[in-house]
């Protein structure tokens, strides 16, 4: 415990120092100036090592530097930014009191000092500050497990795939530490591919740990059932399965569709999504049929699309978090996408730098974006 005790005075320096002494407190730094404290913090070092500080008892009224100056340079330092620090005054000036608050401090104690006055203010700061490092050291910890969770997450997204009949790739840009968008496909046989983007509700721990139950479900639903109906029914029966409170209704939105490169189909289904872009043959449709959003209700009635096409087929898969990042932009998003999208060899990487610098500095990203981009050979 370091107690740093700060007056121009040396008598009033040495009526501290025997007070603290007195009741316990042997760490003590006694300084004259605003300046001798700043160059005890290191405030102007270039390189600052560690200092070793708990509490600052400082005087109002200094020369050169006041403690109100003083204080207000010392919380705007990133490394003090919650040390506490004790005005110790003769001023009885209200307002000057209310300044010397709004500076930072957290309290102060009139000139003639009160020894139990003082010793009591002192316990009290130095139980805030013992509260404030308990919960920065938590939620460090905390950080650190975030971080260690969304490196679990990223690494269960699958890679690109290219090969001769297809290209399937996908950019991901999350808002959060962790987030609750979700993109997969597998192969399901030699020429027939199972794709789906969702966009799991909210943000977060619990939205994250959703979409990693759904997503654990997602390969042996696709793969076995592989029909873009029966997936979308299972996949809403297992969100069911789950019992949440029915106050927080988690639900999400998906596409999934199976290309056959072979017979050159694409069924999909769309769960509430927003609609997915489709060019084939040079011309431009949309994946809108299916169901609502899957986690609403125990059984659900699903729609499927079929799209049909000789030449090529190029598909844009993304969440609602792309479309309302480019409305400040574009007045109709939708368009922006289908012309990024008709340009041969864009990859998702590429079509989403096309559109960040502008779109950045009118409407910074608020919410997941997710690409998911399929293109035949």
């Amino acid at each position: 415990m370091r107690i740093v005790i700060v007056d121009d005075n040396k008598t009033n320096l040495m009526i501290v120092e025997k007070i603290l002494q007195m009741a316990g407190y042997k760490r003590l730094v006694l300084l004259s100036s605003a300046m001798e404290l700043y160059d005890f913090l290191q405030l102007d070092a270039p390189d600052p090592a560690e200092v070793d500080v708990d509490l600052i008892l400082m005087d109002l009224m200094m020369p050169e530097i006041d403690g109100i100056e003083a204080c207000r340079t010392i919380l705007a330092t990133e490394r003090f930014t919650d040390l506490p620090i004790i005005f110790v005054t003769a001023m009885g000036d209200s307002n000057k009191m209310a300044e010397a608050m709004d500076a930072g401090a957290l309290d102060y104690v009139m000139k003639p000092i009160n020894k139990v006055e003082l010793l009591a203010r002192i316990r009290s700061v130095l139980r805030l500050k013992q509260e404030k490092d308990l919960r920065k050291e938590r939620d460090k910890r905390i950080q650190y497990e975030l971080d260690l969770a969304k490196q679990v997450q990223l690494s269960m997204l699958p890679g690109p795939i290219q090969k001769e009949d297809v290209t399937i790739s996908a950019v991901y840009q999350p808002s959060f530490e962790l987030a609750g968008d979700l993109y997969a496909w597998y192969q399901i046989s030699p020429h027939r591919y199972g794709v789906i983007l969702l966009d799991m509700m909210g943000h977060g721990i619990s939205s994250s740990l959703v979409c990693m139950y759904i997503y654990s479900a997602l390969k042996d639903s696709i793969t076995s059932l592989c029909d873009p109906e029966a997936v979308m029914i299972e996949l809403n029966r297992r969100m069911n399965q789950l019992h949440i409170d029915s106050l927080i209704n988690y639900y999400f939105t998906a596409i999934y569709f199976v290309l056959d490169t072979e017979k050159q189909t694409i069924e999909y289904v769309n769960a509430g999504h927003p609609a997915g872009i489709a060019i084939v043959d040079d011309e431009v449709k949309l994946l809108e049929e299916g169901c609502c959003a899957l986690g609403f209700f125990d059984e659900i009635e699903v729609t499927k699309g079929v799209i049909s096409y000789e030449r090529g087929a190029r598909i844009l898969l993304f969440t609602d978090g792309l479309s309302e990042w480019l409305e400040e932009e574009y007045e109709d998003a939708k368009v922006k996408l289908i012309s990024c999208l008709q340009e041969e060899g864009m990859d998702p990487a590429a079509l989403l730098q096309r559109l960040q610098p502008s779109c950045e500095l009118l409407n910074p990203q608020k919410d997941d974006i997710c690409l998911v981009m399929i293109a035949t050979q």
